[in-house]
C-alpha cells in the first residue's frame, strides 16, 4: 500500500475528519501506484492518521476512508447499508425516489445512488471508487433488487481525475416512460439524457415549502427545468404560473409534469426564455418568484463573476415583487458559501430600495447529508424572504 506523510501542519483537516487532502498538503509519497490505489497517511512526525485513495490526477490527490488502518469491499457495504437504512424515513407510499447515497456526505467520496422507483442511476467519480465498481454493483445488486442500474458517470469530476466517460445501462430495463413519485405527486424523469442523473431530488422539502406559501399567487418559476416548483406551486393553489427556462426541451418536460398531476393548462404558461433577460424586460408584476439558477461558479475563480450574477437576478427580482411578496431564491454553487450568498441577496435588497424580512434559511434534504467537517458538503443554500 502507498504510504503518505503531509506538510508540518496539514493534520489538522484530517484529524476533524475533513475527507479531502489536496496536492500542495503532501509532503512526500512512498511507493508506486495506479490511480485510485488505497494509501496510508501519515502526518509529517510519522503518526498515523487513516487510509484513503491517491490520484496524482487530481487537486484532491486523496480522499480519506477511515481512520483505521484497512478499508475493504465490507465496509462500502455496510456505508451502503447504512444509506439505505437511514432513507427509510423518506421513501413511504407517496414518494418513491430519492438520493440513496449521497458521496462524501454517506462517506463513500465519489459514489453517487439515486433511486427511482425501482431502479437506481449511479455515478461513480473518482479513481477510488472506480477501483470498487464491481463490488459497488454487487452490493447493491443484493441491497436493493433493483428493477434496473443506469450509469451516468458523465461529469467534469471522471475528467478531473483522468478517467474517461462511462454512461449506459448496467442492468434490466428503463421503463419508456419512467414516472417517480414525490409528497404525492408525479414526474418524469429523463436518467439516460436529463441534468445530473435525471432529477433534482435535493430540493424536495423546499418544493414542499413553496407549496404552502402558493395559495392564490400568481408565480414565476425561473430556471424551471422541469417544472418541479411550477408543479408544487399548482399544487398549493397558485392561481397562476409562468414557468421560465432557456430550453426548449425543459419546458417540454415541464409542461409534461404538469399535465401528469392534471393541473389545467390555463393556470400555467412555459415561457422559453433567458430568464435575466425575460426579468429585466417585461411588465409582470409577480406575488412569489422562484429562483433556482443553475450553477454560476464551477471554481474559486469564478465567484466575482457568479456574485454579480446572483446579484443582478436577485435585484430584478426584489424589483418584480409587490409588498407581501415572497421570493424563494438559491444557489448551488459550492464555491459561493452560505454566508457570501446570503451577504450577495441582502446587497440586491438593499439597493432595491426596499424591506425585506427573511422567514427560512434553506439547504439540501435529509436524503443528501453533508460530513460536518466537509462545508464544501453544503453545496445547496437557500432563502425565503418577504418583501415590504
Amino acid at each position: 500500500m502507498l504510504s503518505c506523510n503531509l506538510k508540518p501542519g496539514r493534520e489538522k483537516p484530517v484529524r476533524s475528519g475533513h475527507p479531502w487532502i489536496f496536492n500542495g498538503a503532501i509532503g512526500s509519497i512512498k511507493g508506486q501506484g495506479v490511480p485510485g490505489e488505497l494509501c496510508h497517511i501519515f502526518s509529517s512526525k510519522g503518526e498515523f492518521l487513516g487510509t484513503g485513495y491517491h490520484n496524482s490526477h487530481s487537486a484532491i490527490s486523496i480522499r480519506v476512508l477511515t481512520r483505521e488502518k484497512e478499508f475493504t469491499a465490507a465496509d462500502i457495504a455496510d456505508r451502503i447499508s447504512r444509506a439505505v437504512a437511514a432513507r427509510g424515513s423518506i421513501l413511504n407510499n407517496q414518494t418513491d425516489s430519492c438520493r440513496l447515497v449521497n458521496s462524501e456526505g454517506d462517506f463513500l467520496p465519489g459514489l453517487i445512488v439515486d433511486k427511482y422507483g425501482s431502479g437506481l442511476t449511479i455515478q461513480i467519480l473518482t479513481a477510488g471508487m472506480e477501483m470498487f465498481r464491481s463490488d459497488i454493483l454487487n452490493i447493491l445488486e443484493k441491497s436493493c433488487s433493483p428493477s434496473f442500474i443506469y450509469e451516468r458517470s458523465d461529469t467534469d469530476a471522471r475528467k478531473r481525475e483522468g478517467l474517461s466517460e462511462s454512461r449506459g445501462l448496467l442492468k434490466g430495463e428503463i421503463p419508456e416512460q419512467l414516472i417517480l413519485k414525490e409528497n404525492g405527486l408525479l414526474f418524469r424523469a429523463d436518467t439516460a439524457e436529463g441534468q445530473k442523473t435525471g432529477f433534482f431530488f435535493d430540493q424536495r422539502i423546499n418544493r414542499y415549502l413553496l407549496s404552502t406559501y402558493s395559495s392564490g399567487r400568481y408565480v414565476c418559476d425561473c430556471f424551471s427545468y422541469s417544472g418541479a416548483f411550477t408543479v408544487y406551486a399548482l399544487s398549493g393553489g397558485a392561481s397562476l404560473v409562468h414557468a421560465v427556462d432557456i430550453s426548449k426541451n425543459a419546458s417540454a418536460l415541464g409542461k409534461e409534469n404538469v399535465s401528469l398531476n392534471g393541473f389545467e393548462k390555463p393556470r400555467t404558461n412555459f415561457i422559453v426564455a433567458d430568464v435575466f433577460k425575460y426579468l429585466r424586460d417585461n411588465n409582470e408584476c409577480y406575488d412569489l418568484i422562484v429562483l433556482d439558477p443553475p450553477k454560476f461558479a464551477k471554481h474559486p475563480g469564478e465567484v466575482p463573476r457568479a456574485a454579480r450574477g446572483y446579484k443582478d437576478i436577485n435585484l430584478l427580482a426584489f424589483k418584480k415583487l409587490p409588498t407581501n411578496g415572497i421570493l424563494f431564491t438559491f444557489s448551488c454553487s459550492n464555491a459561493i458559501d452560505p454566508n457570501l450568498f446570503r451577504q450577495i441577496v441582502f446587497s440586491a435588497a438593499a439597493d432595491s430600495g426596499r424591506q425585506v424580512q427573511l422567514l427560512h434559511v434553506l439547504s439540501a434534504g435529509p436524503d443528501h447529508p453533508t460530513n460536518i467537517a466537509h462545508k464544501e458538503g453544503e453545496y445547496l443554500k437557500g432563502l425565503v424572504l418577504k418583501i415590504f
